[in-house]
């Protein structure tokens, strides 16, 4: 097993789906994120979604981590992802260069190909176009940031070179990890995946293991790994808490996807926490359930949200200082720094 760093960062990945309207989605999220920093957090991540509220309410992230910048000092900020075919790729160097500069270079920038295949339309495009597109577009920001002339000649002001360093793609597939490997971009492994029709009970580790074995045998001599594994975590002061909030956000996620057309295997509580590869529960329950997980050994990142149980606001910020103080320090990390702890939320 290769060894990727001596010390990984924690990460917390925010989706905007509070019941609540779209001004208070956004004041939860840049709470979360400022009290991720508080408990010494090393990231916090936003996606970026198109048209429908109910899959992550943000079609604007570059705008929102530039607010919650304003708001914080030291934590990293980073989209996971921008669909890059649905923007204007100038437009995206533009904007990543001058918000990396206000923010204290504390930008990273993950970009995708686009979940939704109806958000296409409504941008011009057909979602089968996708791959070809987000290519033009990747290889557009990239001469841009590098400072090399666009059309006509014009050059990015400002040019953006680190960010050159900054960039992550994710992906569910061993190509793409190899992919991300050959660019030397850091790698994103999504908190859950489709099983193939082959190994339906397969488990996230043996889906994700090869896309990482596939990306470090890619990666330029010389460069350092980046390899961030996303899980899905909600941890309570009592079991019975946590999973009572499970069992209301997971019903709630298998009737949209039936909704959508998608099959949801099984119907208890048990079923619907594996479908989604959802650790729940106590500290004890989810370090229990974490450590059987073989991938996030070999992360250099581990980034954690509450999505799809999708808890009320408060139990949120109670689950991020719970992983900061019990959880993450059972699996390796350590802060940069001394954090100030401060009790929020406490139930049981």
């Amino acid at each position: 097993m290769t060894e990727t760093t001596p010390r990984k960062r924690l990460g917390f990945f925010t989706r905007l789906l509070d019941d609540v309207p779209a001004g208070t989605r956004y004041y939860y999220a840049k709470e979360q994120i400022v009290t991720a920093e508080r408990f010494g957090f090393d990231t916090a991540w936003v996606a970026q979604h198109h048209f429908h509220a109910d899959e992550g309410g943000l079609p604007a992230p570059l705008v929102f981590l530039a607010h919650v910048a304003a708001e914080t000092t030291r934590i990293r900020l980073g989209t996971g992802v921008i669909t890059l075919p649905l923007e204007n790729p100038i437009r995206v160097a533009e904007d990543a260069a001058v918000f990396d500069l206000l923010s204290g270079g504390r930008l990273d920038v993950g970009f995708g190909t686009g979940g939704t295949p109806s958000s296409f339309t409504a941008f011009g495009l057909e979602s089968a176009e996708r791959g070809a597109v987000f290519a033009r577009h990747l290889q557009t920001v990239l001469d841009a940031w590098a400072g090399r002339a666009l059309g006509g000649g014009d050059r990015l002001y400002p040019a953006a070179p680190q960010l050159l360093d900054r960039i992550w793609q994710a992906t569910f597939s061993v190509a793409g990890g190899e992919r991300a490997g050959r660019a030397g971009d850091g790698l994103m492994l999504s908190r859950t995946q489709p099983r193939p029709q082959d190994n339906p009970n397969a488990t996230l580790a043996e889906l994700q293991n090869p896309i990482i074995d596939a990306y470090l045998h890619a990666l330029p001599a010389g460069r350092a790994p980046r390899i961030l594994g996303s899980r899905s975590l909600f941890v309570a002061d009592s079991r019975a808490e946590a999973l009572r909030l499970a069992e209301i956000g997971l019903n709630r996620g298998a009737e949209r996807l039936i909704a959508a057309g998608h099959k949801v295997a099984g119907n208890s509580l048990a079923d619907l926490i594996a479908a989604f590869d959802v650790h729940v529960g106590s500290v004890d329950d989810v370090i229990e359930s974490l450590s059987r997980d073989e991938t996030l050994e070999r992360v250099t990142d581990l980034v954690f949200q509450v999505h799809s149980v999708d808890p009320p606001h408060p139990l949120i910020l109670r689950s991020i200082e719970l992983i900061a103080t019990k959880v993450a320090p059972a699996l390796g990390w350590a802060p940069q720094e001394k954090f100030h702890a401060r009790r929020f939320g406490a139930v049981g």
